[in-house]
């Protein structure tokens, strides 16, 4: 199977992209009821993603706790705790899953490290669950044709 089965497409996807500001980010997060969302350079490559964490911590730190004086702050001066590990669009389905384990979404980028959409847990989650349950239906059948 290809993970492109899986793909949420960049043109639905919320992100910010670098040219954003610290309040820009907050207002997309909010809007949109995100806790992390990916960070895109101007050229639409992947750069990593950034939570709300990352930006509570920058207001708290650089700019003790007044977001008006932060609203100006460009959103590559906030230093991200972890970034969200991108797959290539060639990767397999384990290892796209493996990455789905510890990862709310998979960032999925093409040969030239383009941002072309996300995996989310939650899609991956509906899959397994509707396979399980198309096995388990089978199993059933096949318990009562043997009676």
């Amino acid at each position: 199977m290809n993970i492109l089965f899986f793909l949420t497409p960049k043109s639905e996807v919320a992100y910010i992209t670098e040219d954003m500001t610290l309040r820009q980010a907050l207002e997309k997060m909010e809007n949109h009821r995100f806790t992390c969302i990916p960070v895109l350079g101007a050229d639409g490559r992947y750069v990593g993603s950034i939570t709300e964490g990352d930006l509570l911590w920058a207001i708290k730190n650089q700019y003790n706790l007044n977001l008006r004086e932060a609203e100006k702050l460009p959103i590559t001066d906030v230093r991200r705790k972890r970034d969200y590990m991108p797959v290539y669009v060639n990767e397999t389905v384990e290892g796209m899953f493996n990455l789905a384990m510890s990862q709310n979404f998979v960032p999925v980028v093409d040969d030239r490290r383009m941002f072309i959409g996300i995996i989310t847990r939650k899609d991956i989650l509906q899959y397994c669950y509707k396979t399980w349950m198309a096995q388990d239906v089978r199993e059933d059948k096949a318990a009562e044709s043997e009676r």
